[in-house]
């Protein structure tokens, strides 16, 4: 996250949203126990698991087509002034409850900084190096054709 996101910014939420979506249900409450005791929240849509549509693109640019049903889990709460969502892959019910909770957290100017620095930052660090592990990973197993062909 850059200087210049800020709670209010379209663009900062992506980024948070996608990483709390991202996190297990064990890290997101490992995360918010190093936070400041937050206010207790209102749940305006309690957690419910549902099914959506994944479409895709034949090569990126083609037709759209419907690809399959993916099971997600939604919620929505209130916390203080601010709306927490969440939408999030599976069944869990307690990361779509902690996410929207994240969510509305990260929106107040007060908890933003703390929130960021507790929670977002060091899921982020560890997303992005579990990533560059898998990364690391497929390389092994990548072949050299042209290597190969002089071999013989």
């Amino acid at each position: 996250m850059t200087q210049t996101d800020t709670p209010s910014s379209h663009a900062a939420r992506q980024k948070w949203m996608s990483i709390l979506a991202r996190a297990s249900a064990e890290e997101l409450s490992a995360a918010l126990a190093a936070l400041p005791h937050l206010p207790e929240a209102e749940i305006l849509r309690a957690p419910e698991t549902g099914l959506v549509m994944v479409r895709g693109r034949a090569g990126g640019d083609g037709d759209a087509f419907n690809l399959g049903e993916m099971t997600v889990t939604r919620c929505a709460l209130r916390l203080g002034a601010h709306i927490g969502h969440a939408y999030v892959a599976g069944r869990d019910h307690a990361k779509a409850r902690l996410a929207a909770l994240l969510d509305a957290a990260l929106q107040d100017s007060a908890l933003y900084p703390a929130c960021m620095q507790a929670v977002i930052e060091p899921l982020a660090a560890a997303q992005q190096e579990a990533r560059a592990a898998e990364a690391r990973k497929a390389a092994a197993t990548r072949v050299d054709f042209f290597t190969m062909a002089t071999m013989r």
